[in-house]
């Protein structure tokens, strides 16, 4: 690695020395709306194809777009939550051009007065915050969807789709590697699912990417740019930006240059390949739509929408550090999920932070990640889970009982503290019983006696042999005080 390369880990290495990727996003968030931007057409996902079409989504002559004010309360919603300015000012534009899958033969979308101007949200990347601009935010009406591979002589257009109302959310070019692209899109969808304005599920189709990608020596002017189309989950968007970068410095250091164009990003070949030459405004056309009025926001409504806002991940996170003393690690993973920070909280209601935030993160989170569940299919409520912490923090069972109650409660459910009374799993507090046990290990064994004076790390062993006498029921720091006492290595 060279001394630049060192100083800054995102640089990549060449044949010519070290290159900066630079990308910049534009992420497409189909608003959370039962109808769509312009119809009263269903949203809902999986129905049968051209089942959720209205005479205005098939651009039937004479048909008229009418705004869904829910999508506009929902945007202006978005723009508050990346501490972004709100426009109460914007235009529709007509954005031309000719596809099969867009019926009207032009989108309805927002050029030069977008609804929601500069913003920015933070990243974390190995501990270090970043801050990410956020250019705007636009509304527009989705495309259909063509078929391609039913049948060997023909596609098939579904338009379901169709006049979905999807936030077209612009970054600045602020992000330098695979990495910090995919902190930025991970927090983005933390950030709209927390608001309620989109549910960001990649699978669907309700969260994706254009991923914009060059390359430059550190500190030259910024490169030609590849767009990398519709990129549709977390882990593509980094192999995405890192193959086409390395395909960028591969052509410019033989010589050649980079031409602008849109690409595709092939997971199974993990390559991009080219879809077509990449677009500039004008060749959209662009005019504000003749049937749609400049839209014009109610400045108590948005003071309304404000005032609504839910606590945001970063809030949250300070928040959860704070009262909970918790580390900006544990905060920053409780917080990632909506639901699952509010499942802590229930868990952590009267009891100690740190402890419920290891149960919930090592012991829940770890048994739901190694069988595909998630915080609502948990087999362990918050109850449940929040019943076993505080018999751990009264001293009613060790942390080893704990684990071995958690497992009865995840395969059988009921109550923590009625199961610890009825199968007798309280921690053994009587300190003579105790006392006995350790009396006789120490007598049977007075070689091991010697070893663990001359080597106190030893202790572990009889510490092992009490809990194994007590059946794991004795209290771990009463047995590890006694021992000391009776081995005399306090």
């Amino acid at each position: 690695m060279t001394a630049s390369a060192a100083k800054n880990p995102n640089l990549v290495k060449g044949m010519t020395g070290d290159w900066e990727i630079v990308i910049g996003m534009e992420v497409h968030a189909q608003v959370a709306s039962e109808a769509k931007l312009f119809s009263g057409s269903s949203t809902a996902f999986g129905a049968s194809p051209n089942s959720h079409v209205s005479l205005v989504d098939a651009a039937m002559p004479g048909m008229l777009p009418v705004i869904n004010a829910e999508c506009i309360n929902q945007a202006v919603k978005t723009g508050l939550g990346l501490n972004a300015e709100i426009h109460m000012k914007s235009v529709f534009d007509r954005k031309n051009y000719f596809y099969p899958d867009l019926p009207q033969g032009y989108q309805i979308s927002q050029f030069k007065q977008p609804i929601v101007g500069e913003g920015e949200i933070e990243i974390d990347i190995d501990g270090t915050t970043k801050t990410i601009g956020i250019e705007r935010l636009h509304l527009e009406q989705d495309a259909g969807k063509s078929i391609h591979d039913q049948h060997p002589d023909y596609s098939y257009v579904d338009l379901n789709r169709s006049g979905v109302a999807l936030m077209e959310i612009v970054s600045r070019p602020d992000l330098r590697s695979a990495k910090e692209a995919q902190a930025y899109v991970t927090k983005l969808r933390t950030i709209l699912r927390y608001l309620g304005t989109c549910d960001g599920d990649m699978d669907k189709g309700n969260l994706r990417a254009d991923v914009n990608v060059s390359v430059r020596k550190p500190g030259a002017a910024l490169g030609t740019r590849c767009e990398i189309k519709n990129v549709n989950s977390i882990r593509f968007i980094g192999q995405a930006v890192d193959v086409e970068a390395r395909r960028q410095i591969d052509i410019i250091e033989d010589g050649g240059k980079i031409d602008q164009e849109t690409r595709l990003f092939d997971p199974s070949k993990g390559e991009t390949r080219s879809m077509r030459s990449k677009e500039e405004a004008h060749d959209y056309r662009y005019f504000p739509d003749p049937d749609l009025l400049p839209l014009e926001l109610d400045p108590a409504q948005v003071a309304k929408i404000k005032a609504s806002l839910p606590e945001l991940p970063d809030e949250k996170r300070a928040r959860f550090i704070k009262d909970y003393g918790l580390s900006a690690y544990d905060a920053s993973v409780l917080v990632a999920e909506r639901e699952n920070a509010t499942y802590f909280e229930d868990v952590a209601k009267g009891k100690d932070g740190k402890t419920a935030a290891n149960w919930v993160i090592n012991e829940l989170f770890g048994r739901l990640n190694k069988e595909g569940k998630d915080i609502a299919s948990s087999p362990v409520s918050a109850k449940q889970l929040a019943g076993i912490v505080g018999l751990i923090g009264d001293g009613t069972i060790s942390g080893k009982i704990a684990k071995d109650l958690f497992e009865i409660v995840w395969t059988e459910g009921g109550d923590p503290a009625q199961i610890v009374e009825k199968r007798g799993m309280k921690q053994v507090t009587d300190m003579g019983a105790i006392e006995k046990a350790v009396d006789a290990i120490i007598a049977a064994n007075p070689d091991k006696v010697e070893q663990v004076k001359l080597k106190p790390s030893m202790l572990g062993w009889f510490v092992g042999q009490a809990m194994k006498q007590s059946g794991g029921k004795a209290n771990p720091q009463s047995l590890n005080d006694l021992l000391k006492k009776k081995l005399g290595i306090e």
